[in-house]
Formats: C-alpha cells, structure tokens, sequence
C-alpha cells in the first residue's frame, strides 16, 4: 500500500496499529521521562493513553509485623501519593488534547502490569528503564520483566544520566 493509500486510510478514521497504550508509573521522575514519547504516539496513533500504577505489595512481611493499623494506614498513604500523581499527570494530557485514563492497583509491579495490560486489551506497554546493568541482571528489573513475559510489544526507553565531557587528552590517554 503507498503512502497516499495509508494517509487516505487515515483521514477516513481506517485501523491504527495501537488504540491503548499502558504507560506503567512508579511515582519517579525517570518513569515520566517515557511520556513526551507516548504523547507523540498517541497523537499520531489516535491511541487512548492508560496511566497505571501498582503499588508495591512484595515487601508486605515486614510492614505486618508492624501490626495491621500501620499496614493499612501505610497502603493507604501508598494509594492517595500514587493517585494525587496520576490524576496530575492525566490533567495534562488531556489538557494536551490526548485521551487518558488512569488506574491504581496493589500487587507485585511486573506481574500487575501484565495482567492489566492483557485485561485492558493493550496494544502497546511504554516504560522509561534506568538500564542498571548487571544488577538489574541478577534482581531482575520491573521493565525486563515485563519484556519477558508481556503478552504485547513493550516499548522501553533507557534513560541514562549524563556524564560530564572529558576533555580529547584526557580521553585518548588510556588508564
């Protein structure tokens, strides 16, 4: 099909390769970073942004020996950070002209977002990754995972902090 066949498909509202798009958010700056990417995507794409978070329940053991009125009251606090941010970043979007939804869910990040990705009907997962290396290697990252076991394509961005600029000498000279 040529190019004018595709725009012609287009303007006439014909099939977009993804409609929803799951943009997994932990509450950090560096997961943000994937979104002026997603912007772009949806706009092209006519998609329907998902923003998700999934609050971190792997670490319950410790919070209940604690007792169950400091667990309740930290998932809480969890749930109303994770959804004051949502709501924030959706405000924006939308703000922006772009179709957003949000949702909060409790559980094990990777695994929550794989099944609301798969619940949802996704199209596409779009996640920022801090690409730590051999230690994400060896623990396994939220994103790996999610690559490995996501039933749709996943869309990473590796983020990497910058370095500051070594001047040629001090570059070529070696160890």
């Amino acid at each position: 099909m040529s190019g004018v066949a595709h725009q012609e498909l287009r303007e006439k509202g014909g099939i977009f390769m993804f409609e929803k798009i799951l943009v997994p958010l932990d509450g950090s700056a560096l997961a943000e970073t994937i979104l002026p990417q997603v912007e772009d995507l949806a706009r092209t794409q006519k998609a329907h942004i998902i923003l998700l978070t999934v609050g971190n329940t792997s670490g319950v053991a410790v919070i209940a020996e604690a007792g169950t009125t400091i667990m309740t009251e930290f998932f809480e606090a969890l749930r109303r950070a994770a959804e004051t941010n949502l709501i924030g970043i959706t405000n924006t979007l939308k703000a922006k002209g772009l179709k957003v939804s949000w949702i909060y869910r409790e559980g094990v990040p990777a695994k929550g977002i794989i099944r609301y990705a798969d619940e949802a009907q996704c199209d596409l997962i779009a996640m920022a990754t801090h690409g730590r290396g051999e230690i994400a290697w060896v623990l396994g990252s939220v994103a790996e995972q999610v690559v490995s076991h996501a039933t749709v394509p996943v869309l990473l961005m590796r983020v990497l902090k910058g370095q500051p600029l070594m001047k040629k000498e001090v570059l070529l000279s070696g160890p």
